[in-house]
């Protein structure tokens, strides 16, 4: 190899050293991070790149004249909590405790006017109430799964703005912030790394209640209602999975040894719940269907969720196994106990993540249980007393949802209207409520 002249390297060296010093001098200022803050707006994109995803997945399973009101249900959110979450939410979830500790509230997070030039552990404090905010927009969009084909669209955007203020803001203020009842408690708070409590499990029992108050569409039981376009729901599916890591590695809020363990975690246990739903279908049928494998995908997505910080690869097989498993079940227990879950919400994200929140309590990594015993004044801990602190958070989160989702659809019910009329159902959301049709062609259903 030619090696270079000393005037060479001498002129490299002064082209490079103003931008090394500048580096250099800005880590040492404890200024950004710019590593870890370009990851953490990688997150944030792709968490949010999950609403359409979303979208797509809900509006494949519906049919053809509701497709378009369907996607809207995720889409508004983006435009909802979004300007809530600016104005009042972060402060709700991550200020101080206020009203006992049910909510926070810090006046600096009200519109975001005091963390201008906020900076938190190397990221600005802009990227992580955006990150957050990503987690707040996808929730209530979850349960829109449950209502699909039977809502008026103003009674839906009322309910999800009170849902947001009444059930996420005080559960993610009771799991996530750092004076919440639940992130202290114990020797190491509740885990809830991504949010199975705090979206999943919330969401999946507020759209079971939200089913039973609804009732049944109309049909339901009686005719075969088949999904539009399941190209849509699969690509929805693809991006779902794409979209998690940002989801579960972001929440690691670094850039190091507990991300790369939440990606893997991640990836492993998506591909281990499609490959069990494969198997279970194959078996069961003697065929595979790719509704069938997306929801496998879904099902190892939902239940790594609460434990991707803390388990391990064999861990996270199982986790994915078991949840396709449960998952499956629980969508055959629909016709028995007679509720019209229209796209599963209940079924996959409430009963998947619900058992990744109690089944992580057995696969901890001994290490992080060594550290929470030594968080004890006894210097033990016991995966039954971590157990014990997770059928806390899931009775907690669960009670909450039921109650306050019942008490909001009354409310949205007797204000705006929320079950749509019998006429504007037959003929399609699509074309009572939005005056379109989603593929631009005469309906065929």
């Amino acid at each position: 190899m030619k090696r270079l002249k000393p005037s060479s390297l001498a002129l490299i060296a002064l082209l490079t050293l103003p931008q090394f010093s500048h580096a250099q001098s800005g880590m040492a200022d404890g200024a950004v991070d710019t590593g870890t803050t370009a990851w953490m707006m990688i997150s944030t994109a792709l968490v949010l790149f999950m609403v359409p995803g979303l979208a797509m997945f809900y509006g494949g399973l519906v049919r053809t004249k509701n497709v378009l009101s369907t996607m809207m249900h995720s889409f508004v959110s983006m435009a909802i909590i979004g300007v809530l979450w600016v104005i009042c939410g972060y402060s709700l979830t991550f200020g101080e405790n206020i009203l006992g500790g049910f909510v926070g509230w810090n006046p600096d997070y009200f519109m975001l006017s005091g963390i201008d030039d906020h900076i938190v552990d190397g990221v600005p404090e802009y990227i992580l109430a955006m990150f957050q905010g990503k987690f707040a927009i996808i929730t209530p969009a979850l349960i829109s799964g449950a209502l699909a084909e039977r809502v008026y669209f103003r009674g839906y955007c009322l309910f999800i703005a009170l849902w947001f203020l009444f059930v996420y803001s005080p559960l993610c203020h009771w799991v996530w912030a750092s004076d919440g009842w639940l992130f202290n408690i114990g020797a190491n708070g509740v885990i809830d790394l991504a949010g199975g409590l705090v979206i999943h499990v919330s969401a999946g029992t507020s759209a079971l209640v939200v089913a039973y108050f609804l009732g049944k569409r109309r049909g339901n039981a009686k005719e075969l209602i088949n999904p539009n376009n399941l190209v849509m729901t699969m690509m929805g599916a693809g991006f779902l999975w794409v979209g998690w890591f940002g989801f579960n590695a972001g929440s690691t809020l670094g850039s190091g040894l507990d991300t790369a363990r939440a990606l893997t975690m991640t990836q492993i246990s998506a591909a281990s719940g499609a490959l069990a739903w494969t198997a279970i279908e194959a078996i069961k049928f003697r065929k595979v269907t790719s509704l069938g494998f997306v929801s496998g995908i879904l099902a190892g997505l939902v239940v790594i969720t609460p434990a991707a910080g803390v388990v391990q690869p064999v861990g996270a097989i199982l986790l994915g196994c078991a949840s396709s498993a449960v998952c499956f079940l629980a969508l055959k227990m629909k016709d028995i106990l007679g509720y019209d879950d229209s796209l599963d919400c209940f079924g996959i994200h409430g009963v998947g993540s619900g058992l990744g929140v109690l089944m992580l309590a057995f696969l901890i990594r001994p290490s992080w249980m060594a550290e929470a015993a030594a968080n004890t004044e006894s210097g033990t801990w016991t995966v039954w007393d971590q157990f014990g602190i997770q059928a806390l958070g899931m009775g907690v989160t669960i009670a909450l949802s039921a109650i306050a989702t019942w008490v909001i659809c009354i409310l949205v019910t007797r204000t705006v209207g929320f079950r749509i009329d019998t006429q504007s159902e037959i003929t399609g959301l699509d074309q009572s409520v939005h005056g379109e049709r989603g593929y631009g062609l005469a309906h065929t259903d």
